[in-house]
């Protein structure tokens, strides 16, 4: 009696259940769509990089490997530029992954609303700042407290990083990256080598080598060891951060003049190998078109600038911001007029490249 009044119930409501045709398709377009969002981050995140060395974008951190379609995304339609002035975090990391737990290198990258060229800015890795939820500390350490000390998680240090030079500088960070030393040397040697022009001559502690004073063209190995160098030199790591900027700086000249980013097969191949030195986080939604500011820029010479500051005195043991340069530096920069602070502040240049 149950059975026949089940069968009779399920007969009547059968015509009502809808099909599951639609149903069906509904459920893989979504996963599709999430396939794809997944991989375009992964391509993303090379691209980005690319960026972030260049001083006009930067990549976001170490992935498992590069997207599949990271060339057709490159030619996938798209809006022209961002509006607006552009600010990205790039972060140096004393090593390679799972050593590396230090940011000793802080570069923020400021493309203005008219696109007329990129400012490198210098930020010291001993500043002292406040970082979200530890308290004052040397900037450095908020990648170390961000990314934990046992098995360091990049994403989580450049977020905690990015967090504290946002609260710092007062600006929005629109994007930003890690980059280790392998990617580095990945970069470097892909585009067949980064001229530098140093005002000094530089003695590597590390491997011996002498970097003259002048300009000359470095491949990978050669740029890592020099970008590691701060024993010796005059004003230590103030001198480290100058090289970072002189190095970005060539590396942009070089890529532009290179066609690197006008040739879709030399970007798709620079792209590949970059990607699996690199790890997404899909909070940064304009990496691609960011890509695409570097030709809009009516200079490909950047600025190269150091955030001011004065030495520690007494038991103080980090840098603190200059009191009288440095408000109006950030008010420059949160009101898009370096351009007007650099034209008052000719020695603050960097003065090779």
């Amino acid at each position: 009696m149950i059975e026949d009044d089940l069968r009779a119930a399920f007969a009547r409501h059968e015509p009502l259940t809808p099909p599951t045709g639609p149903l069906r398709a509904a459920i893989d377009r979504l996963a599709t769509g999430r396939r794809r969002r997944r991989q375009r981050w992964r391509a993303g995140g090379a691209a980005l990089a690319l960026l972030g060395v260049l001083g006009i974008g930067v990549p976001l951190l170490t992935p498992e490997h590069s997207g599949p379609r990271t060339a057709e995304l490159l030619a996938e339609p798209g809006p022209t530029t961002p509006p607006g002035a552009v600010n990205v975090l790039l972060l140096g990391v004393d090593g390679d992954p799972p050593e590396a737990a230090r940011a000793d290198s802080v570069l923020l990258v400021h493309v203005p609303a008219d696109r007329s060229r990129a400012y490198l800015v210098s930020l010291p890795r001993d500043l002292g700042v406040p970082i979200p939820g530890y308290g004052d500390d040397k900037l450095n350490a908020s990648f170390a407290f961000g990314a934990g000390f046992r098995r360091p998680d990049p994403a989580r240090g450049y977020e905690l990083t990015r967090r504290t030079v946002a609260e710092l500088t007062g600006v929005r960070i629109d994007a930003g990256a890690v980059l280790t030393y392998a990617a580095v040397r990945t970069l470097t040697d892909e585009v067949g080598g980064v001229p530098v022009c140093l005002p000094r001559q530089v003695r590597s502690i590390h491997t011996g080598r002498l970097f003259p004073a002048g300009c000359q063209r470095l491949g990978g190995a050669a740029s890592v060891d020099l970008l590691r160098q701060r024993e010796g030199l005059p004003r230590g790591s103030h001198d480290r951060d100058q090289t970072a900027r002189i190095f970005a700086a060539g590396l942009v000249q070089r890529v532009t003049e290179g066609d690197v980013l006008t040739n879709p097969v030399r970007l798709s191949a620079l792209l590949a190998a970059l990607g699996p030195k690199l790890t997404v986080a899909p909070d940064r939604p304009a990496v691609l078109d960011l890509l695409r500011l570097i030709p809009t820029l009516a200079s490909a010479d950047p600025v190269g600038l150091g955030l001011p500051t004065i030495e520690p005195t007494g038991r103080d043991r980090y840098l603190r911001t200059d009191p009288r340069l440095t408000p109006e530096f950030l008010t420059a920069l949160r009101e898009d007029r370096l351009g007007e602070w650099v034209t008052r502040h000719p020695e603050r240049v960097d003065g090779a490249r």
